[in-house]
């Protein structure tokens, strides 16, 4: 016979066993995304981690994607400090492009395309890229392009500014959680310099 006087025992007993199967099973699913960052060892005896690829991917193409912004300056009649803002973002990040595409090939990574990659130029094949903090979508470069004089200007500083606090986001991302040096060292880089070149900006649309 069933001893029905225990049966309120037994189920409070089930409940509080299923409370720690859900909370063990909770903290289970925490674990692989705290160890999602898997480190590599290249064959040059570089460190790195799977934060560390995804930063220099993605920021070859985000970089691209402003230099593509700076190359609609060319033949624009812009103030001087517009003018060599848009240089020294060129010279900058052209420097940054080589040096991450120097990583991912020596870690045997694929290096990305980009909108400045000839298949991908003058918009025959657009990369879907929106997804990426501060990218621009293709209806934006477009208006970008056709703007002109003061319009050209206002708009071509706002989204600059839009574009690096996208790359703020990601070398935030990649300074606290890659694995090799130098990218720690170019995400701090980054942090420092764009934001500084977002102060500025932010002062040439209000004056």
């Amino acid at each position: 016979m069933t001893d029905t006087r225990t049966l309120p025992g037994r189920l409070a007993v089930l409940g509080v066993l299923l409370a720690l199967t859900s909370l063990l099973a909770s903290c289970g699913a925490d674990e692989p995304e705290q160890q999602s960052q898997q480190t590599h060892t290249a064959a040059n005896g570089d460190t790195y981690n799977d934060a560390d690829v995804a930063f220099a991917t993605d920021m070859i193409q985000h970089h691209a994607q402003a230099l593509q912004m700076v190359d609609m300056t060319m033949g624009r009649d812009l103030d001087p400090q517009v003018a060599q803002l848009a240089e020294d973002i060129r010279t900058a990040q052209v420097g940054e492009v080589e040096t991450m595409v120097d990583w991912l090939t020596a870690w045997e990574e694929p290096v990305p395309e980009t909108v400045l990659d000839h298949a991908n130029a003058h918009g025959d094949g657009h990369l879907e890229m929106d997804e990426m903090p501060g990218m621009l979508t293709n209806d934006q470069l477009d208006d970008l392009e056709a703007a002109r004089g003061a319009e050209f200007r206002t708009l071509w500083l706002q989204l600059m500014i839009e574009h690096h606090e996208g790359a703020l986001e990601m070398a935030s991302t990649a300074a606290s959680d890659g694995e090799f040096a130098d990218t720690v060292a170019m995400a701090e880089s980054i942090r420092s310099s764009q934001q500084e070149e977002i102060d500025l900006m932010r002062d040439l649309l209000d004056s």
